[in-house]
């Protein structure tokens, strides 16, 4: 009822706001006006005087009189027009009956036409009408209330995982893929979808769990076209680059022309040849025969001392050109295997601050960095 009232308001004071105009009358001018005719008549009477006694000349004096009739012609003209104005009562009434027309008819075919007595509802009422007329969110928000109800549906968390995962809902992708799996069992879509949540939530990175998920999908299905495309992507991240091109490029070969995978794979495959040639440089000489007898001659300890040396030759390289990702990667590695957890800890560190932690290349170096054992955030 309130509603009603406060429309009725609002169409009366936008119906006044429109007639009020239309019904009123511009005031009139008339005493002004017939003043000022009686002021230029004076002066026409003035001006005859003064010609009569020669004090202005004929010329001037026809000018003058001119002047002064063209002025009370212009003023009877000017009551005129507000006399005709003011007296089209005709079209005043015509303007309001349109205004008031409108509302009239309006609220008539809404009274005809539409529900006036339909009652407002809200989601949970919604959420029982034709799942075809709902938006998304409404499907969403019926899937999970059902699944508050029924945790142990798991075709309904089946179907609720993916979409999670489209809308960005990475966390709770990964928790239905969970419940999916506890409750149907592990299948090479499942897993992948699973692993591909993981990694999400991981701001993309192909973590070691996520690894782990795809290669349990990958051993159900083979031929798991999600589960092959992270798996290389993992290699990628790790500085294997020539093989994870080479994953990929397996990959497309086994593909279908109608693929959906087909462009994310050529897109990879391109990416990393990019990768490829830009890290290769101009390889320095390798050593000869006799240097590799000698090195083979050597003692555990001298064999560790030329490791260290080339080590410490690529971390000098990469203080001058820090630009340099595979370095960085391989630097990591080299300190990992000799042990020295404190120098590739500070390796990651200034590697990192060098390629930026957000970047590509940065969350690369993080992933073989997760894989080593080590953590970007130490």
């Amino acid at each position: 009822m309130l509603f009603w009232i406060v429309a009725a308001l609002l169409t009366l004071a936008a119906s006044l706001a429109v007639m009020l105009p239309l019904s009123g009358r511009k005031p009139r001018a008339d005493v002004g006006q017939d003043h000022d005719i009686e002021v230029y008549r004076d002066q026409l009477s003035e001006l005859d005087r003064d010609a009569g006694r020669g004090l202005i000349g004929k010329t001037e004096a026809e000018e003058a009189r001119a002047e002064i009739g063209r002025r009370i012609l212009k003023l009877a003209g000017t009551r005129d027009g507000e006399a005709k104005t003011g007296g089209s009562s005709l079209a005043r009434m015509v303007g309001a009956a349109a205004v008031l027309a409108v509302p009239i008819v309006s609220w008539g075919l809404y009274a005809t036409l539409g529900s006036p007595l339909l009652p407002g509802q809200p989601l949970s009422a919604r959420l029982q009408t034709d799942p075809a007329e709902n938006t998304m969110a409404e499907l969403v928000a019926r899937a999970e209330g059902h699944l508050s109800s029924n945790p142990e549906d798991g075709r309904g968390w089946d179907v609720l995982a993916p979409i999670y995962l489209r809308m960005g809902r990475f966390a709770d992708s990964v928790a239905a893929y969970r419940n999916a799996i506890r409750l149907l069992g592990e299948s090479g879509d499942r897993l992948a979808g699973l692993g591909e949540a993981i990694a999400n939530a991981a701001g993309g990175i192909v973590t070691a769990e996520a690894q782990e998920t795809f290669r349990k999908a990958a051993a159900i299905d083979p031929n798991n076209s999600k589960s092959r495309f992270y798996l290389a992507t993992a290699l990628a991240q790790e500085g294997r680059m020539q093989d994870a091109a080479s994953a990929w490029q397996l990959m497309l070969a086994d593909l279908q022309a109608d693929s959906p995978w087909r462009v994310p794979v050529q897109e990879a495959i391109a990416e990393a040849g990019r990768r490829i040639a830009a890290a290769e440089r101009p390889a320095a000489p390798g050593p000869s025969a006799d240097e590799v007898d000698a090195a083979a001659s050597m003692s555990q300890a001298d064999r560790t001392a030329m490791i260290e040396q080339m080590v410490n030759g690529l971390d000098a390289k990469l203080r001058q050109n820090p630009l340099d990702p595979e370095g960085w990667m391989r630097l990591v590695r080299s300190y990992v295997v000799l042990g020295k957890t404190d120098e590739a800890r500070e390796a990651l560190g200034r590697g990192l601050q060098a390629l930026g932690g957000g970047s590509e290349d940065g969350k690369r170096l993080s992933a073989l960095a997760t894989s080593l054992g080590l953590s970007s955030t130490e």
